[in-house]
Formats: C-alpha cells, sequence, structure tokens
C-alpha cells in the first residue's frame, strides 16, 4: 500500500487519537469501514489483511483433477484415442464420480500434454494383404541396386470429374441456407477419369528390359 492510500491514512490518524467518526467524514468512508480497518490493525499491528496472508506457490483453488487422475484420464485417453471429448467426459465423471464439464476436461488433456489433431488417413491392410507385402519384401531382399534401377514402378488413380465441385464448407449468412451459390453440388454417379503413371531409377525414359515388380494388395 502507498502512503496516500486511504487504508494507511486510516491507521496514521487513527494513531494519532482521531475518532472513527470524524476519521470517516474527512476521507468521505463508511463507519464500518474505517471500524474494520481500525480492529485489524490493533489485533494485528500491521495495515495488511490479516485474513488474507501473502500468497506463495500451491495457495488457491486446487484443481478439481489432481494427478492421480490425470494419470488415469492420461491412461483412457491413449487407450481410446478415436473417443471424441464428450465420450470422454461422460467416462470421467462415472470414474472420478465427480460434476466436470467438457471444457474442463479438455484442460485436462492439454495438462496431460495430449492434444486433438485429425486423424492421419493411411489404406487398412489385413493380415493377408500383410502377409504378401512380407513375402513380396522378402523375395527381393538379395536384389541388387542395378536391378532394382530396372524395375518399373506403376499406380493408378482415379479422379472425379466435376465441373465447379465444392468443398463441404461454405462461407455465407444465416438467410442464405437456399442461396444456389452456397449449394454442394453433387451426383449420383460422377464421371471420373483414371490416371496412371510409372516411376523409375531413370525418371521417364527408360530403355531395355525391365522387371515389373508390381504388389498385388
Amino acid at each position: 500500500m502507498g502512503r496516500g492510500s486511504p487504508i494507511h491514512q486510516i491507521v496514521e490518524q487513527y494513531q494519532k487519537g482521531v475518532s472513527q467518526r470524524k476519521i470517516a467524514k474527512s476521507l468521505k468512508l463508511s463507519s464500518s469501514t474505517v471500524h474494520n480497518i481500525t480492529q485489524r490493525f490493533s489485533k494485528s499491528g500491521t495495515i495488511s489483511y490479516g485474513s488474507r496472508p501473502e500468497k506463495h506457490k500451491g495457495q488457491g483453488r486446487k484443481t478439481i483433477l489432481d494427478a492421480r487422475d490425470l494419470r488415469a484420464l492420461r491412461w483412457h485417453c491413449i487407450t481410446y484415442r478415436n473417443a471424441t471429448v464428450m465420450e470422454i467426459t461422460t467416462w470421467a465423471q462415472e470414474y472420478f464420480l465427480k460434476t466436470l464439464l467438457v471444457n474442463t476436461i479438455h484442460r485436462a488433456i492439454r495438462r496431460c500434454r495430449l492434444k486433438l489433431y485429425r486423424s492421419k488417413k493411411k489404406p487398412y491392410l489385413n493380415m493377408i494383404q500383410k502377409r504378401r507385402c512380407f513375402l513380396w519384401a522378402k523375395a527381393h531382399l538379395k536384389w541388387t541396386v542395378a536391378k532394382w534401377k530396372t524395375v518399373l514402378c506403376s499406380d493408378e488413380s482415379k479422379f472425379e470429374v466435376l465441373f465447379g465441385k465444392l468443398g463441404h464448407h461454405v462461407i455465407r449468412t444465416k438467410e442464405d441456407h437456399d442461396n444456389p451459390s452456397c449449394f454442394q453440388r453433387s451426383v449420383q454417379k460422377p464421371a471420373s477419369l483414371m490416371v496412371w503413371g510409372c516411376m523409375s531409377a531413370l525418371a521417364i525414359s527408360v530403355p531395355g528390359s525391365f522387371f515389373y515388380a508390381a504388389m498385388m494388395l
């Protein structure tokens, strides 16, 4: 507190013997405020708040989830990686027997050094396909670099041909829900184009004979 603060002025006048009523009138404060401050000063001998000690590390409102709860939450999130925050919140309420909000669980997940990301797409391979890949790699394990340079690797991709294809999201106002420019165009059987490409150690121009190494997945 600075020396010009009301509390300091109240204490100075109180030490000089000025009555509480005169102090309140001169400083334009309520009598109850002056009374509480003088009583606190007479008991503690200081002008600081006796009921509010200086804050130290670890004081304040404790978090609703302690370290043990966070470990259980982290284990659940890693075990069920595809669960939504709402599903995790429902589980946490039943497991911890506490009233938890979605925002609370979202912050707790970040405290566990986890974060929500968009899943990376990757083709699914069953056990038969994985075994074929393993056998193919095992059969070509002893190939030399010179022999691999004679291999032509090819792949094909299918592209939908639709003029003016729009995405899943659109920027509009609430009243533009029937605006044709805000529609997502879709057809039952869109036209498609199959594109075939190949790659080798010698780029496009590959003279000579080749071994066609194809993995049938």
